[in-house]
């Protein structure tokens, strides 16, 4: 009889021999491999191969020694969303509804008395009054966007706890958001559709003053200058306006993020920009948007002659200065089923930003 020096051997025999033993009647399920030489002649070897058989069946499959990663991978329900930069420039005048979204063009009349004296005298018929009037026009720009949702793909992202139609619905309101604060800043190209930053009725920016450090940027400013660009700034408006509007007047005061960071910067006194505006300015406000910044590649709404900040009077002799106009922020079309999925379209309508007091507006660049 063959004898077996190693386990392997044994249990390479063995599993060659079973079918031949199994058709002679000897059935052994358990037995996995013939005993080695070595073995028979120390019990313990014996006893750890049979134990080595029992735990450790001759393998069908590739070894593994783990299970699926997804099993021991967890899940959190809170989707953590991607931001994007705040939708500020309807705050620097606010919003107001006009017309609706079958409204094509929107007009806004503008009266301006006119007249003349003459020396009195019963029998003169000299002297006169009267009214210029305009009518502006603003054209509506319609935009939309479209979800859709299958049957499969709702239910594979059910499986990765995400809300996927809720998601859908809060993706295309963002969407709408952004590209209406877009719009307000902007406007629209080829249409009279004109934004805060483009608006042709505007006066021409002016400059920075030089500063001590050089070059006219608040990063190489001290807390002084920078007030005093401000302050220039301010009195500019105030001198578009042939004395409709002081220093007691209400102010809004839109520069970009960062600039606004500098307002913090301290004088000798201990007293940082804030504080000066606070005293000098206090009905003054001040409003953060991007677009105000200098463009660059993570600023492509950027302003391209650098940073850039406006201050508007909020309104001169109870005329508000303007507003972000919209047609509809949002309307929901009817959702359209097919045969395994959904589709919904969004749209909304808007006439730009309207500037109604053009000399209410002041602008400075390079700061």
């Amino acid at each position: 009889m063959k004898t077996y020096q190693t386990h392997e051997e044994g249990r390479q025999a063995f599993a060659a021999h079973r079918a031949l033993l199994a058709q002679r009647g000897i059935i052994v399920p358990g037995v996995q491999a013939y005993l080695p030489e070595p073995f028979k002649l120390d019990a313990t070897l014996a006893m750890d191969a049979l134990a080595m058989d029992a735990a450790q069946p001759g393998l069908q499959t590739i070894p593994n020694a783990s299970i699926p990663s997804m099993l021991s991978t967890y899940i959190d329900p809170e989707t953590i969303e991607i931001l994007y930069s705040p939708t500020n420039i309807s705050e620097a005048l606010g919003e107001s509804k006009k017309g609706d979204w079958t409204t094509d063009t929107a007009a806004f009349p503008v009266s301006q008395q006119t007249g003349e004296v003459s020396t009195y005298g019963d029998q003169n018929n000299n002297g006169r009054s009267g009214i210029n009037m305009n009518w502006p026009m603003f054209q509506q720009y319609r935009y939309q966007t479209i979800i859709s949702y299958g049957e499969l793909e709702m239910e594979r992202a059910n499986l990765g706890k995400i809300n996927y139609v809720n998601e859908l619905q809060k993706a295309a309101a963002t969407v709408m958001a952004q590209y209406a604060n877009t719009v307000y800043a902007f406007g629209v190209a080829g249409l009279q559709n004109y934004g805060l930053l483009n608006n042709p009725y505007l006066s021409a920016p002016i400059s920075p003053s030089t500063k001590v450090g050089g070059g006219t940027s608040w990063d190489n400013a001290t807390a002084n200058e920078i007030f005093d660009d401000i302050k220039a700034l301010i009195t500019r408006v105030i001198q578009q306006n042939g004395g409709n509007v002081n220093t007691k007047s209400k102010f809004t005061l839109v520069l970009s993020p960062d600039r606004e960071a500098l307002l913090a910067a301290t004088n000798s006194f201990n007293v940082n920009v804030n504080d000066l505006i606070k005293k000098n300015y206090p009905t003054l406000r001040i409003v953060t948007a991007v677009q105000f910044a200098t463009k660059s590649a993570t600023n492509p709404q950027g302003n391209l002659a650098g940073n850039l900040m406006f201050c508007i009077a909020d309104d001169v002799m109870g005329q508000k200065t303007g507003f972000g106009a919209f047609t509809e922020k949002l309307r929901a079309h009817p959702i359209v089923v097919e045969m395994s999925a959904w589709k919904q379209k969004r749209s909304a309508g808007t006439f730009g930003t309207i500037i109604r007091m053009p000399v209410a507006i002041a602008q400075m660049v390079g700061i």
